[in-house]
C-alpha cells in the first residue's frame, strides 16, 4: 500500500530580496504524546501546531500559513492554540521533551506546580539553543556554548531533563535543564560537522553522525566513546535507534542504510537505495540516491528514508527492498508519528508533508522480543539458557 499524501503545509513567501534567512525545513518533530507538531518552516520561524490537523487542512491537500511581522499567530482548537516562535536565527534542529513534574520551589515557575510541562528545544544558526514552553510559547532558556550551527538535538526519552546537541563546531554537548540549562559535558571525537544525534530509548547510548564514513557510539552514563561504527563508504548523515534500543540504523550519502547491533557493533544488514529509473545522469557528481534522513516506526518493524532521488521509501525490517514508495521533491527530513500511521517530511522549499504509513498489528513474537530487549542487552540474551534459534530471533539475526 503506497503512502498517500494527506496534507501539505506551505509557509508564506519571504520578501523577494531577503537573503538573511533561508526557507528550508531542516527539521520536523512530534511531541512524545502526539499532541503537538513542530515545523521549522524557514525564515527563523517555528510553527507549533496542535495535532491532529483540522479537517479543513486534511481535506484540502495544501494550506498556506503566513507569519505577520513577528506577531504570535494563534488558532484555537480546544485548549491548544497554534503558535509562531520567532527564533531570530535560522532553525536547524528541533526536539520535544516532557518536563518532569515540578515540586514546590523546584524547576521553572513557568510550569504549574505538580503538572508536567512540554518543552521544545530549537537549534539555531548562531550556535544558540533556545528552549520554549509549548503551552505558553514562552522562552525558558538560551543555552550558549556552541561556536557554530546547532544541527540536531535529542532529549533523553525517559523524561529526564538531559538534552544533547550536535553542531558544526564538531562537538556534541550535554545540557541539564533541571540545573538552569547547565552544560555538563562536551563530547569531542568528530573531525567534521556533526549532522545528527540520537539517544537510545533506554537512555544508555548516544549515536552521532558527522561528515565522516563512521558513526560514533557513546555511553550516556560515562559520556565516553564506546566504539566507532565503520562500514559506510561516504558521509553518515542520519541515525536512529529502534524502540527497544536493540537496533541502530545509520544513513549515508553512499545511498545505503546499515542496520547495526549497537551492543556488539555487528552489521546485521544493508539496505541499498537503488534508483527506480535507468535514465538518471551517471555523470552527476552527486549520487541522486544520497540519503538525507532515516526514522524508525514506533512499533519497530518499519523504517522510513528520504533520499535525493525524490522518493520517500518505507522498508520492512526483514526485507532488503522497500515495501512502498511515494514521490517527494527536495526531501530533507522524515519522522514517524509516535503512535504510528503517519510520517511527516520536510523539504528544501520550506514545506512539510504528512503521509499515511503502514499500520501493522505486531505479532506476539515481536511484542515479546521487544519487551525482552527493552531491558536485556545482546550479551545478556546470548547468555540465556535457551535454544540458538531463539537467541538469533531475539537479537534480530533472523525474523
Amino acid at each position: 500500500e503506497e503512502p498517500v499524501l494527506l496534507a501539505e503545509l506551505k509557509p508564506g513567501r519571504p520578501q523577494r530580496y531577503d537573503w538573511k534567512s533561508s526557507c528550508e525545513t531542516w527539521s520536523v518533530a512530534f511531541s512524545p504524546d502526539g499532541a503537538w507538531f513542530a515545523w521549522s518552516q524557514g525564515h527563523c520561524v517555528v510553527k507549533l501546531i496542535p495535532w491532529p490537523l483540522g479537517e479543513a487542512e486534511l481535506g484540502c491537500k495544501t494550506s498556506e500559513r503566513k507569519s505577520r511581522g513577528g506577531k504570535v499567530e494563534t488558532r484555537s482548537r480546544g485548549a491548544a492554540k497554534e503558535k509562531t516562535l520567532e527564533c531570530g536565527q535560522i532553525v536547524w534542529g528541533l526536539a520535544f521533551s516532557a518536563w518532569p513534574a515540578a515540586e514546590d520551589g523546584d524547576m521553572d515557575p513557568a510550569c504549574a506546580v505538580g503538572l508536567p510541562c512540554l518543552v521544545l528545544a530549537t537549534g539555531l544558526n548562531d550556535g544558540q539553543i533556545k528552549v520554549w514552553e509549548v503551552q505558553t510559547g514562552h522562552l525558558l532558556f538560551s543555552l550558549l556554548g556552541h561556536q557554530d550551527v546547532v544541527r540536531d538535538l535529542s532529549f533523553a526519552p525517559n523524561g529526564s531533563p538531559i538534552l544533547v546537541s550536535a553542531s558544526r563546531d564538531k562537538t556534541l554537548r550535554v545540557w541539564d535543564l533541571s540545573r538552569d540549562g547547565r552544560q555538563v559535558q562536551v563530547l569531542s571525537g568528530h573531525v567534521q560537522w556533526v549532522y545528527c544525534c540520537s539517544i537510545s530509548p533506554d537512555c544508555s547510548m548516544l549515536c552521532s553522525a558527522a561528515g565522516e564514513k563512521s558513526a560514533l557510539l557513546w555511553s550516556m552514563r560515562s559520556y565516553t566513546l564506546i566504539r566507532r561504527l565503520e562500514g559506510h563508504q561516504s558521509s553518515v548523515v542520519s541515525c536512529d535507534f529502534s524502540p527497544d534500543s536493540a537496533l541502530l540504523v545509520t544513513a549515508s550519502y553512499d545511498a545505503c542504510v546499515i542496520m547495526w547491533d549497537p551492543y556488539t557493533g555487528e552489521q546485521l544488514r544493508t539496505l541499498r537505495h537503488v534508483p527506480l529509473h535507468s535514465t538518471l545522469d551517471s555523470s552527476s557528481e552527486i549520487h541522486t540516491s544520497s540519503l538525507r534522513s532515516v526514522s524508525f516506526s514506533p512499533e519497530g518493524l518499519y523504517l522510513a528514508t528520504v533520499a535525493d532521488d525524490r522518493l520517500l521509501r518505507i522498508w520492512a525490517l526483514e526485507l532488503r527492498s522497500p515495501v512502498a514508495f511515494a514521490p517527494m521533491t527536495n526531501g530533507l527530513c522524515c519522522m514517524y508519528f509516535p503512535h504510528g500511521g503517519f510520517i511527516a517530511t520536510g523539504t528544501r522549499d520550506g514545506h512539510v508533508q504528512f503521509w499515511t504509513a503502514p499500520r501493522v498489528l505486531s505479532s506476539l513474537k515481536h511484542l515479546c522480543r521487544k519487551a525482552l530487549r527493552t531491558f536485556l542487552t545482546t550479551y545478556q540474551v546470548l547468555a540465556l539458557p535457551i535454544p540458538r534459534k531463539l537467541k538469533e530471533f531475539l537479537t534480530y539475526r533472523t525474523f
